[in-house]
């Protein structure tokens, strides 16, 4: 699995000064996604995730986050649809948040709300949601994505905390997947970690309690149990490339 591609291409701090005019247009259209096949995932949603997508853990040495598969190839959403609709049946907040993210200052002491300038439904036509009313004042959608970024930053840092304490404990062991490809041969997916039974199984009980009141456990289980969705999203992914194509 590669490294997580951004899908941000020009974040500005969200300023009422330069962004009095502004207004976003947001859809259904997830094409800013199409090319990424993975995408961070934090700890409450692994109950939606796994009931139709792989849960592991990426990143590098005593750095790891949970990461939702999207794609078994390089650049290769499966969930995004040639007209940019999303077809599976929960949308990761990673990607429900854009084109709002926030940026930390030097020493992390501080966060400042920014806005993908780049997004395709950036406008200053008022088409969509404005940003700040006539008097410069935040607007209720503002505040409301404001809010919801914030959760998200909340949300982050528990999960940070989860991965943490599966490092300690060594829970985690590099893994890979193989997959057919129409035409025949095989491919493969790598550079990803997940939680080890054996290794879990044998945990002293007083860790497993602690993992246990803390829902840390359920977590795993989840993970675990998600990583049977990796063969049927290689059969999906193989449906859909062997499906004849018709030209209009």
């Amino acid at each position: 699995m590669t490294k997580q591609l951004m899908i941000y291409e020009r974040a500005v701090p969200v300023q009422a000064e330069a962004h009095r005019d502004w207004s976003v247009k947001t859809g259904t259209s997830y094409a800013f996604a199409a090319s990424i096949n993975s995408a961070p995932l934090l700890a409450p949603e692994f109950a939606s995730t796994a009931q139709d997508y792989a849960i592991v853990f990426a990143g590098e040495g005593d750095t790891v986050f949970p990461a939702v598969i999207l794609g078994l190839r390089d650049d290769q959403n499966a969930f995004v649809a040639p007209d940019g609709s999303w077809t599976g049946r929960y949308i990761p907040a990673f990607l429900r948040r854009y084109p709002f993210v926030f940026a930390a200052s030097g020493d992390a002491a501080r966060l400042t709300l920014c806005i993908d300038a780049e997004f395709e439904g950036v406008n200053t036509e008022g088409r969509g949601e404005r940003l700040f009313d006539s008097e410069g004042n935040r607007t209720r959608y503002l505040e409301e994505m404001l809010a919801f970024t914030s959760e998200y930053q909340q949300h982050f840092a528990r999960t940070e905390a989860f991965c943490k304490r599966l490092v300690e404990h060594d829970l985690l062991d590099k893994a890979q997947v193989r997959f057919e490809v129409p035409g025949g041969g095989r491919s493969e997916l790598r550079g990803f970690r997940t939680v080890s039974r054996e290794k879990l199984r044998a945990l002293p009980d007083e860790a497993v309690l602690a993992m246990a009141r803390s829902d840390d456990l359920e977590l795993c289980y989840l993970h675990m149990n998600s990583l049977g969705n990796l063969g049927r999203m290689a059969e999906r992914i193989a449906d859909a490339e062997a499906a004849p194509r018709y030209d209009a």
